[in-house]
């Protein structure tokens, strides 16, 4: 998954994204500890996907935050 994608998304996309991934995470780990894993590398992209899922999320409500934040400075500046 590339950065583009992530931010296409809505919140409850990446949300329900970063559980199945999660998910497919686990059934991996079992997998490697079987010795049945066909992929071993798959779980290193899968975890970056996640890191770059949640990225975005934080960069969205960071994003909410400063924009609310420069709201309340151009009011305090204007009653000056």
């Amino acid at each position: 998954m590339k950065v583009e994608e992530a931010r296409g998304l809505s919140e409850k996309e990446r949300d329900e994204k970063i559980v199945d991934i999660n998910q497919e995470i686990f059934n991996l780990r079992l997998q490697l500890a079987t010795g049945k894993i066909e992929n071993p590398s798959r779980i290193r992209f899968l975890r970056r996907d996640v890191a770059r899922l949640k990225t975005v999320q934080n960069e969205t409500r960071d994003g909410v935050k400063n924009s609310a934040k420069q709201g309340e400075e151009n009011k305090v500046g204007s009653d000056k």
